[in-house]
């Protein structure tokens, strides 16, 4: 299907080390970024072996949330500005959250300003309930979006 990769040689790194929880994670419902960072951090590149995390699509500083509103909003950066894998991203991140967050919220995926050659188009397509319910419709990008989620190779 794909003739070659548009970025053959991103620059990977280390994965952080996961922070442990001192408090009891069970007696505050409070949702904060870095609750929303572990649950995304592992999902897997859909065009490289690499994690969001190892790839620095993601941080724990991209993501915001707003409590009282029930917000949370992802910014995520393409590894190049012409990544066409970049709606395929913002599909695997929502619908990771879709299964650790509950429906109260409201959640917003956006690329980093200036970070992709079509910002607009992509936010857009990431953010319209049509148009994410139609795209995991289709059967090989809801097979795409499922081996990013749930590939054990990281």
């Amino acid at each position: 299907m794909t003739l070659g990769l548009i970025n053959a040689n991103p620059v990977v790194h280390a994965k952080k080390e996961r922070i442990a929880r001192t408090e009891d994670p069970h007696c505050d419902d409070a949702v904060d970024p870095l609750d929303i960072y572990d649950f995304v951090r592992d999902i897997r590149d859909p065009e490289h072996p690499y994690s969001l995390e190892q790839l620095s699509v993601l941080s724990e500083e991209s993501i915001t949330v707003d409590e009282k509103l029930g917000r949370i909003l992802i910014t995520f950066t393409p590894t190049i500005q012409h990544c066409s894998m970049a709606t395929v991203i913002g599909l695997c991140l929502r619908v990771k959250l879709k299964e650790c967050f509950p429906p109260y919220f409201k959640v917003d995926i956006k690329v980093a300003p200036g970070s992709h050659a079509n910002e607009e188009s992509v936010n857009k397509q990431l953010n319209d309930k049509e148009r994410v319910a139609a795209a995991l419709e289709n059967p090989n990008l809801r097979q795409l979006v499922d081996e990013c989620l749930y590939s054990s190779e990281l």
